[in-house]
């Protein structure tokens, strides 16, 4: 199935970086959730979803194979060992925002755990970093670009900060998904019940 014109952008001037491994499991229809609290650069130093669509920037600091759930290191291999070219950012995908949850405790990101590929250490840490600040949790229905996009890197664009106001439109073209429609609103709907049902436990 692939995506035209009808219903989506046709260029896009809005990126967020998240690790390549993240991207690769996102674009591989591995997953369709992330979890962000945002970089040291943020504005009001947390992070804010700005946009209802935009790109995804992979960034390399920071990712190392122990972050993952055991076992994955190998088949998320390329998103491990891509290096990027400085002078260009580089896009293969586009993600649209389905749904974005507000998460602050330690069941609620449990959880969650099944739906991602972080191991439960690291999101436990992310959570705990800035602890009156909840992490954001993303549902994304993302697309691959028919062929990898370029942008001219430029200094604005660098930083400890999630996303990028790109100066330069990116022509998308015809995407493919990288979930069905039907496998992507049943992984959205478990996470919501997975989340409805810790809360309404907390709640009795």
């Amino acid at each position: 199935m692939k995506c035209g014109a009808m219903g989506m952008p046709t260029t896009c001037k809005a990126g967020l970086k998240e690790w390549a491994v993240a991207i690769e499991a996102l674009g591989s229809g591995r997953q369709a959730l992330i979890i962000r609290k945002g970089g040291i650069r943020e504005e009001g130093k947390h992070f804010r979803v700005l946009y209802p669509e935009f790109l995804l920037f992979p960034s390399f600091e920071h990712q190392q194979h122990e972050l993952l759930k055991p076992g994955l290191a190998e088949e998320l291999s390329r998103g491990l060992s891509m290096k990027p070219d400085p002078a260009w950012l580089t896009f293969t995908h586009l993600a649209r925002v389905h749904a974005v949850y507000a998460v602050s405790e330690l069941a609620e990101l449990e959880a969650l755990s099944p739906h991602h590929i972080w191991s439960d250490a690291y999101a436990q840490t992310r959570l705990r970093w800035k602890p009156r600040v909840p992490l954001m949790a993303m549902v994304l229905q993302v697309y691959a670009l028919p062929e990898p996009r370029r942008a001219p890197a430029r200094p604005e664009y660098a930083g400890c900060k999630s996303w990028l106001q790109l100066l330069d439109a990116v022509e998308l073209g015809e995407m493919t998904p990288a979930m069905t429609d039907d496998a992507f609103d049943t992984e959205a709907a478990r996470i919501q019940r997975a989340l409805d049902g810790v809360r309404a436990a907390a709640a009795r």
